[in-house]
This record gives structure tokens, sequence and C-alpha cells, in this order.
């Protein structure tokens, strides 16, 4: 099941995803939220990166602010972030936010289906029209290190030998990498940096 929030700003997600997923509407991220909490049962929240349509109140919950509190809620639901940039940091504030996948309104219909598909899955997915990916450039060369001998089954304190480096240097690494990638563990970093080719 899906939480379309604000779905007055554009076209129906309903129009989009209907045939596939039950799809049920939130007019801001309160009440997305409150959904969320009462129902309990969904898969997947869209959050619109937009203010609308001017008549958001100062305790709506919006943008990043509803990505937090929709992902606190329930940490393993797919967040897909909707937004009206295709600039690359509008993605990644969205996927540092906690947004699992982030789409371009401009994009055809095929990159929010996309996107929900990978936020079920709880996979990565950032629209190519948003610029270059959340990937390479938010991960430094040594996080990529590391993460290539975890993906090679290397435990922490064979990484932190492997590199001359300490243990609590190599779990500070790794808390940075899961921040960067969005990342629920070790394993789902590692995934995640598989499919996006920033490691073997």
């Amino acid at each position: 099941m899906v939480i379309d929030a604000h779905p007055t700003v554009r076209l129906g997600v309903r129009e989009v995803l209907g045939r596939r997923y039950e799809v049920e509407e939130a007019e801001n991220g309160n009440s997305a939220l409150e959904l969320l909490t009462s129902v309990g049962d969904f898969d997947v929240a869209i959050v619109d990166l937009c203010h609308g349509n001017g008549q958001q109140r100062d305790d709506d919950l919006s943008g990043t602010a509803a990505i937090r509190a929709l992902r606190k809620a329930q940490p393993g639901l797919g967040i897909v972030a909707h937004g009206p940039q295709a600039e690359d940091h509008a993605a990644t504030e969205a996927i540092k936010a906690g947004a699992t996948t982030y789409v371009v309104k401009s994009s055809p219909v095929e990159a929010l289906n996309r996107a929900v598909d990978a936020a079920v899955e709880s996979e990565r997915f950032v629209d190519p029209a948003a610029g270059r990916s959340v990937g390479r450039s938010a991960l430094t060369r040594r996080q990529r290190q590391i993460l290539q001998l975890y993906a090679d089954g290397q435990s922490t304190a064979r990484v932190a030998k492997r590199l001359g480096l300490s243990a609590e240097t190599i779990r500070t690494h790794t808390k940075a990498i899961l921040s960067r990638l969005g990342a629920r563990d070790r394993a789902h970093a590692v995934a995640i940096a598989l499919r996006s080719s920033l490691i073997e």
C-alpha cells in the first residue's frame, strides 16, 4: 500500500500506480503520519517536496521534515521523495533525511514507477534527471575501500588490520557510510554500493 502526501500538488499518483498498488492519499505530512500510525500497513510513502498551494500552516510537516518523521515512525518504510528540482543537491538532501528514492516531478511516469518499485524493495533509486547520482561523490576513497572489504567478507577487526587503522576508526567510517548512503546496516550499505557500482 502507498501513502501519497500532498496529492493535490500534481497529477494523482492513484492514476499512475493504482493498477499495481492500493493508494491512500494524505493532505500533508501530518495526515500521512497519522495514517501511517493508525493503519500501519504501508510499504511506501511518497512525499512531495514542494510547499504546494500556499495553504501550508506552520505546524504542517512537509519536505524533509515529513521524511524524517515518517522514517522515525516506521523505519522499514520505503520513502519516495518527489521533488521539483532536477538538481543533485535536492536528491542528496532527501536521501540524507531518510528517503529511499528520489524522483523529479517533470520526469516521465516510468521514473515514478521505478522509484516506487525500488522503494518497495528497499533499494536506492535516484532519478537520472536529478543530475549525477548520489553515490560515488558521497563517499570518500577510504569509505569505498572499507565497503569493498566488507563486501569481501572481512570483519571490522580485519578491515582495521588490513588498512592499518584502529577498529574504532573503522566503526566511525562505517557510521559515516551508513549515513551517506541512507543504509540501515553494513549489509544494506554493501548492497547499495554494489548496485551503484561504488565497489565490485
